[in-house]
């Protein structure tokens, strides 16, 4: 497998946010969204087998835990992805997979969970979604939305409740994008949304999602790395 980074640092997202993670970054992605914080993980990377990622894994958090599959976009590499999930799995790890649900995520062992990506109007890559990825999704899979504006909220909001995914899983998140140019001032300075504007509508409109800040952001410089 093509990996950017492994590293131990705090879930600064999902309803899993706080606890600390060992993140397993892949490489690649297929989309290009415009506030895309992770472009570093286009290409590049070293491949490495399953048991050198599990080795490292363990040395970082020996006794199980909170493991994160992210990239890019992980799913590019299904083949060695899927069953490299359920090793962890057997190992006693809880497994997050981020996704943007644009690949089939069927495959994808039982005990992970999904937090999916669905991409908002502005971020330059909707309808990507592949809206059978909804028959995929278990009640303990989270659904995200970035949201840059009223337009991107709207969609948000309609999306959800048109696939009913408030009874669908264990987490609907509406997340303020972030700058990616952001760096310095840890603030909501570098929110493309308002998050107090985005609460308010939330409360509003009884919107059954949460607000989701991106934690590490405001814990760490925003262009920090490996956080």
């Amino acid at each position: 497998m093509q990996i950017t980074e492994i590293y131990k640092s705090i879930q600064g997202e999902s309803t899993h946010a706080g606890l600390p993670c060992v993140f397993v970054r892949l490489t690649g992605c297929n989309l290009r969204c415009v506030w895309c914080d992770s472009e570093y993980t286009f290409h590049g990377g070293r491949s490495m087998s399953s048991e050198d990622i599990l080795d490292e894994v363990e040395k970082l958090s020996p006794s199980g835990g909170l493991v994160e599959i992210t990239g890019g976009e992980p799913m590019l590499q299904e083949r060695e992805l899927v069953p490299l999930m359920q090793l962890l799995l057997d190992l006693g790890y809880t497994v997050l997979l981020e996704t943007s649900g644009e690949r089939p995520l069927l495959r994808v062992p039982k005990g992970v969970v999904k937090i999916v990506d669905v991409k908002c109007p502005n971020s330059g890559e909707a309808g990507t979604f592949l809206l059978e990825n909804l028959e995929a999704l278990r009640l303990q899979d989270e659904v995200k939305f970035v949201l840059s504006d009223r337009e991107d909220y709207e969609f948000a909001r309609g999306f959800v409740a048109r696939h009913g995914l408030g009874q669908q899983v264990n987490a609907v998140l509406f997340s303020p994008a972030f700058s990616k140019d952001a760096v310095g001032a840890r603030s909501t300075s570098h929110c493309l949304l308002d998050p107090q504007e985005l609460a308010e509508w939330l409360v509003a409109d009884n919107v059954p999602a949460r607000l989701s800040l991106q934690m590490h952001k405001f814990i760490w410089d925003p262009a920090m790395k490996g956080v």
